[in-house]
């Protein structure tokens, strides 16, 4: 099938949440594949480029939010782009 462009991308609000919108293509892809499956190359670019991402978003992010710990316990959950008011 070969390489494909990537046109997923992210956009964070001032309020530091964000949101990962993707192509009609990138979703047929996972809805058919149920996954991303990414080469050893495509991996480190991908990881670069959020890596990049991750820095930029603690811009936005109130010093409770960049103060915030994650471990095995700790439970994330989205909600609904539609009922999400900031």
């Amino acid at each position: 099938m070969g390489a494909r462009k990537v046109n997923m991308y992210f956009k964070q609000k001032k309020d530091g949440s964000c949101t990962l919108n993707f192509s009609e293509e990138e979703i047929e892809i996972i809805k058919n594949k149920k996954s991303i499956h990414f080469t050893a190359e495509g991996l480190r670019h991908f990881g670069n480029v959020l890596m990049a991402m991750v820095i930029e978003f603690n811009n936005n992010f109130t010093d409770e939010v960049k103060n915030l710990k994650t471990d095995e316990e700790t439970t994330v959950t989205g909600v609904d782009k539609d009922d999400y008011k900031s």
